[in-house]
């Protein structure tokens, strides 16, 4: 289970290192064996290089070797792409994650030679994220099949939410090529089809939980890790009624501790959602 972990700000907007810090620490108590620093959850697009790379070495230096840090160093520009992959590694991050190129649309070959450049520059483990619905890009399993050659492209995060296309995928990637559910509410079934875990939004605030469902899948018992899904269900739901991480935050800071509001142009979450969410985590708890 890796936390695709938020990032915090105080009362004027500014990166709240200490609050970073202290979720870390939850993270690791609940059960995440990682994290993802700065990714989509992360209000990536919103933070400066700088803050990128203070929250980089903030990670490693809270959680030693006690969780992996996967730094999330992709963008649409390769060449910026390459340079914070390197100084991710320079800074102790264990391994970086490659977002698909977005907005420019890149065809096939150009995805290959974008996450090739990545790894080339690096000797950490490359985990790519497929997410088209936020891309315009899907990554083909025949380019995935051809980046999983590589030495240390050695995994997915899959966010397509098709569960054929997972299926395919697995089917088709060489054994030690890992396939991540990118989406809390395909955990399920993706391992059901031969996923490895999940990179967790819902994690924050259901961890023992979540990782509960997958110990109960590498151990066979269908039955538990199918009812733990379901509880679990409203609550994968309701994380995503409005944009993500708009409905986290609120939960955060309602129930866990102050991690501030999101930067423009997300903005807090709205009253409806957080009664959804308090019904949620009520079944997600007592189920």
């Amino acid at each position: 289970m890796l936390t695709a972990i938020i990032t915090p700000f105080d009362s004027d907007g500014a990166v709240d290192y200490e609050a970073f810090w202290r979720l870390l620490d939850h993270l690791r108590d609940t059960g995440s064996d990682g994290v993802v620093v700065c990714g989509t959850t992360g209000e990536s697009p919103t933070l400066t290089e700088d803050e990128k790379l203070a929250l980089f070495s903030t990670a490693v230096d809270a959680v030693g070797s006690s969780m992996q840090v996967l730094a999330a160093t992709g963008t649409y520009d390769t060449a910026h792409s390459v340079e914070m992959t390197r100084r991710a590694a320079a800074i102790g991050c264990h391994g970086v994650m490659a977002v698909t190129p977005y907005y420019s649309k890149p065809p096939q070959e150009g995805l290959y030679r974008h996450f090739v450049a990545i790894a080339d520059a690096t000797d950490l483990p490359v985990l790519l994220y497929n997410i088209p619905g936020r891309t315009a890009r899907l990554i083909e399993i025949e380019t995935l099949v051809r980046l999983a050659h590589h030495p240390r492209i050695v995994a997915v995060k899959d966010a397509v939410d098709d569960i054929d296309y997972t299926r395919r995928s697995v089917q088709a990637l060489p054994d030690h090529f890992a396939v991540y559910s990118g989406s809390d509410a395909f955990t399920h079934d993706s391992m059901g089809v031969g996923g490895v875990g999940v990179v967790s939004v819902a994690a924050h605030l259901v961890g023992r939980r979540i990782k509960g469902m997958i110990e109960a899948h590498q151990q066979g018992e269908a039955d538990v890790a199918a009812a733990i899904d379901a509880a679990l269900a409203p609550l994968f739901d309701a994380l995503f009624v409005e944009p993500n991480p708009m409905p986290l935050k609120a939960a955060l800071n309602r129930w866990w501790g102050p991690v501030g509001d999101p930067r423009l142009p997300l903005i807090p979450a709205s009253d409806d959602t957080v009664a959804m969410l308090e019904a949620a985590l009520e079944t997600a708890t007592v189920a």
